[in-house]
C-alpha cells in the first residue's frame, strides 16, 4: 500500500509499505480521509513521533473492508486514536484519555496517512450512512470540541466566548450554538478567520463580560483575555496547547480570587460506554454542518505540499485533508 512515512524530523516520504495483517479482534479499514490536526506539524517538522519511521495522522475514517464479523464489512467508521493500557486506575474508571500508558495512531504507532489500517475493533465508531468520509475524518476534533464545551456546564442562555477561530474553536462555537447559547463569541489575531467566523453567524468582538470563556490558542495573551472576559462565577475552560511557556499577570490572577471563576482543563475526549463524545459527534455532525471547514484537500502524494502549505502559512487555511 502506499503511505506517508516519518524517516526522520523533516522528513516525510510517499511510499510503499506493508499493508498490514489484521489480527483476531481487529478490523482492518480502508481510509477514505485524514485530517491534518494542528498538533501534527511540529511532529513532522521539529518533535517527531515517538519512533521511527512513523505513519502519522489520527483524524480518519474509512470503510471496514475485513472484520471477524462479517455483519461489519462495508461499514463507514471513525477510529479513536488513543489505545488504552486497561491496567491503571485511569482505564478501570474508564477515563481513558488519562491513561498512563497509552498507545497511540500517528503518533506512538503507524496512524491514518496510509491506504489502509487495521485497529481494534473496540477502536471503531460506526458512523451514519449519510455522512461523507471527509465529515468522518473529522469527528476527532469534533468531539474534542464537545468535550471542552463540556467541561464548562454550559446552560441554555448562556453567553460564550472562544479564543481561537481555527477548526477546533469553530467546532466549539457550532456546539455552544446547538446547545442554545444566548451569544457566541470568536476570537481571533487572524482577518480571514474572522471573516469567516462573521459569515457563519458569530459575534468577533466582547463587548459584554460572559458566563463562559474557553481558551483554545495556548498563549498568554489569551488566557488573560479569558479570565478577564468572564462574569462573576464564571468558567474558564483551558483547551490550548502551548508551543512555550505561559504566563499571568497579577491583575488577571486576582479576577480569578475576586470573581471566584472555575478553572476547568480539557484533555481529548471521552470514550466509553456511559460517555461518549464520538457517538453524539458523528450522530450530530449534519445538524452542526462542519463540512465548510475543509479549506484544502489534497492526495496522499501531496503530503508535503499539504504540510508545507500549513507551516510556511502563506495563504489561509482551516482543516486540511488527505481524501483517498
Amino acid at each position: 500500500m502506499k503511505a506517508c512515512v516519518l524517516h526522520a524530523i523533516n522528513d516525510l516520504r510517499y511510499e510503499d509499505v506493508t499493508t498490514p495483517a489484521r489480527n483476531p479482534g481487529e478490523v482492518l479499514v480502508e481510509i477514505k480521509a485524514s485530517g491534518i490536526c494542528g498538533s501534527d506539524i511540529p511532529r513532522v517538522f521539529t518533535k517527531g513521533t515517538y519512533n521511527f519511521p512513523t505513519i502519522p495522522g489520527h483524524e480518519f475514517g474509512g470503510k471496514i473492508i475485513e472484520a471477524d464479523d462479517q455483519s461489519l464489512v462495508g461499514k463507514k467508521c471513525a477510529i479513536f486514536p488513543l489505545i488504552p493500557c486497561r491496567g491503571c486506575a485511569s482505564c478501570e474508571s474508564g477515563n481513558y484519555a488519562q491513561c498512563e500508558n497509552y498507545n497511540y495512531f500517528g503518533s506512538r504507532c503507524d496512524g491514518g496517512f496510509a491506504e489502509y489500517i487495521s485497529v481494534p475493533i473496540w477502536n471503531i465508531v460506526i458512523a451514519p450512512d449519510d455522512l461523507s468520509y471527509e465529515e468522518i475524518a473529522m469527528a476527532e476534533p469534533c468531539a474534542v470540541a464537545l468535550h471542552s464545551l463540556e467541561q464548562a456546564r454550559l446552560d441554555a442562555g448562556n453567553s460564550v466566548a472562544v479564543f481561537g477561530a481555527g477548526p477546533i474553536g469553530m467546532m466549539i462555537a457550532k456546539w455552544a450554538k446547538f446547545k442554545g447559547a444566548s451569544r457566541v463569541c470568536l476570537i481571533d489575531i487572524d482577518p480571514e478567520k474572522i471573516k469567516r467566523a462573521k459569515a457563519a453567524g458569530f459575534e468577533t468582538e466582547i463587548t459584554a463580560p460572559v458566563d463562559i470563556a474557553i481558551e483554545g490558542a495556548g498563549v498568554s495573551a489569551t488566557l488573560e483575555q479569558a479570565v478577564t472576559c468572564v462574569k462573576p462565577f464564571g468558567t474558564v475552560v483551558l483547551m490550548g496547547n502551548p508551543a512555550k511557556e505561559m504566563t499571568l499577570s497579577q491583575k488577571a490572577y486576582w479576577e480569578i480570587l475576586r470573581k471566584e471563576l472555575t478553572l476547568k482543563g480539557t484533555w481529548n475526549s471521552s470514550y466509553s460506554g456511559t460517555r461518549n463524545d464520538w457517538k453524539n459527534a458523528l450522530t450530530c455532525m449534519k445538524t452542526l454542518d462542519i463540512s465548510d471547514l475543509v479549506s484544502h484537500k489534497f492526495n496522499f502524494s501531496e503530503c508535503n505540499e499539504a504540510f508545507a502549505l500549513m507551516n510556511d502559512r502563506k495563504e489561509y487555511f482551516s482543516k486540511v485533508m488527505f481524501v483517498n
